[in-house]
């Protein structure tokens, strides 16, 4: 494989892991809200990433073929657990039983997933960052 590939590879990496943080980010940032019905409850939302490998070794010399490697988001789902009904009956949002329906984020695996999103974001500019000094060091061997 070419080293230059690795820019293409790397960058769909980074736009995968850029939509995971920002899906997480908004988790979080929903984790406490509240609704009158569960139906309207927020329902936390993740990204579902697919690996693109097509025909990586039988495209090689060949331009202009588009990604033969790398990372392809399919779309955001919703998490279909339900939401949790608590008993405020003072709540302006309470229903006839006084209950609220508080969204179905889970802060453990936001935080975990935060985590883990971020280390890998951050490994994929390391990736870019190596791969640019390994191509100077390439030019300057011409000199």
């Amino acid at each position: 494989m070419a080293l230059e590939k690795i820019f293409g590879i790397a960058g769909s990496a980074l736009s995968a892991q850029s939509l995971r943080l920002n899906a997480t980010a908004s988790n979080l940032a929903n984790a406490d809200t509240v609704a009158g019905a569960p139906e309207q409850a927020y329902k936390a939302r993740h990204p579902v990433f697919a690996t693109i490998v097509s025909q990586a070794m039988q495209g090689a010399g060949r331009s202009g073929a588009g990604p033969s490697a790398g990372v392809a988001v399919l779309g955001v789902v919703e998490d279909q657990a339900p939401p949790r009904a608590e008993y405020r009956p003072g709540h302006p949002l309470a229903d006839e039983n006084g209950n609220v329906y508080v969204s179905n984020v889970n802060l453990m695996e936001e935080m975990a997933d935060l985590i883990s999103a971020s280390r890998s974001y951050q490994t994929n500019v390391e990736v870019m960052n190596t791969s640019k000094q390994l191509l100077l060091k390439t030019l300057e061997l011409g000199k």
